[in-house]
């Protein structure tokens, strides 16, 4: 490297070994900055590296003199905390959609944030219990372009895909592409959703993004349907339950006072809570009844039941008794 880039590049590369090599527990001294400096081919004096300190600090960045014998420097405050990162390594760890090399790679760069020592620490975070996750490797780009073609105005087009037994990818459609107007992404219950307009139904219908492929965005400008026109994304995503379409109902349902954490989980705090004498309480949703509802209700047998209308109540009846039907028979 010539004198000329030395100079040049010498501030900079003192600003990367203190972002990376030091700390609170792990000060720096003038000479430990020289010999990290040779490191990369650069010679440096004590004092130009005082007077680089000086330049980086008046820039802005937190760098604490431990005064003494030897003075020792280390990065005070950075933009992100040791705790937050390992929140950021957790999220990652636990989100089903990203897949583990992707996972990986995003870890790797989440520890960059940080020191060499402390990143030791996120690299024990992510041990964690086996998750699973998905396959799609796309799945960073899907998401991008349909963020761009919301902002754009613009439909998509895709090919969606199931599994059959085998773990084989089976497109539907036989194959051919989805074409729709996108409007939000949602993530739910461990997975990502897009909520898009759909030309077929001239409705709205819901996509797990980690089942499409090959994400286009087309010159087309969106389309809405006469229902979606006036209505918030936000509030049309609450009365969707659990991602699954179907007609739309304001349903009673009674609760045992045990669920009201279940509850406010599912519905959020601002739920009106109509307590009953019996200790027991009252809430009025609406809400798309469909199989995935009347499954969340089974699920917690006596300790909730549904008041009205009678139709949902009548078809939650017929639920139980298809299920009821499974153990009765003598076929297997």
């Amino acid at each position: 490297m010539s004198s000329n880039s030395q100079i040049k590049h010498k501030i900079l590369y003192i600003m990367k070994i203190l972002k990376e090599k030091s700390n609170e527990d792990n000060p720096l001294t003038v000479y430990d900055l020289i010999e990290e400096l040779a490191h990369y081919g650069i010679t440096a004096e004590r004092k130009s590296i005082y007077s680089d300190i000086e330049i980086l600090t008046s820039f802005g960045m937190d760098i604490i003199c431990e005064k003494g014998r030897t003075n020792k420097y280390f990065v005070g405050t950075r933009d992100f905390e040791l705790p937050e990162l390992k929140l950021l390594v957790d999220a990652v760890q636990a989100s089903k959609f990203i897949t583990h090399k992707k996972s990986e790679i995003l870890i790797k760069k989440i520890e960059r944030l940080t020191n060499i020592y402390e990143a030791k620490e996120l690299q024990r975070q992510v041990i964690v219990a086996d998750r699973a996750k998905t396959i799609n490797e796309s799945i960073y780009y899907n998401i991008d372009e349909i963020h761009k073609a919301i902002d754009k105005d613009k439909q998509i087009r895709f090919k969606y895909f199931d599994f059959n037994t085998d773990k084989d990818i089976i497109f539907r459609n036989e194959g051919d592409w989805y074409k729709v107007s996108p409007y939000a992404l949602i993530w739910n219950e461990d997975n990502y959703y897009m909520q898009a307009h759909h030309p077929k139904y001239d409705d709205i219908s819901n996509f797990r993004v980690d089942r499409m492929d090959k994400v286009e965005i087309c010159d087309e400008t969106r389309l809405k349907t006469n229902g979606f026109v006036d209505l918030e994304i936000s509030d049309y995503s609450k009365i969707v339950f659990n991602n699954f379409l179907g007609e739309t109902q304001k349903v009673k349902l009674l609760f045992d006072d045990t669920l009201v954490n279940v509850v406010i989980d599912k519905f959020g705090k601002t739920i009106a809570l109509q307590k009953q004498p019996d200790g027991k309480f009252i809430i009025n949703v609406e809400i798309a009844v469909t199989p995935t509802f009347l499954g969340w209700v089974y699920m917690f047998g006596d300790k909730v039941k549904i008041i009205e209308p009678k139709g949902v109540a009548e078809m939650f009846i017929r639920h139980c008794q298809n299920v009821m039907s499974l153990y009765t028979e003598n076929t297997i």
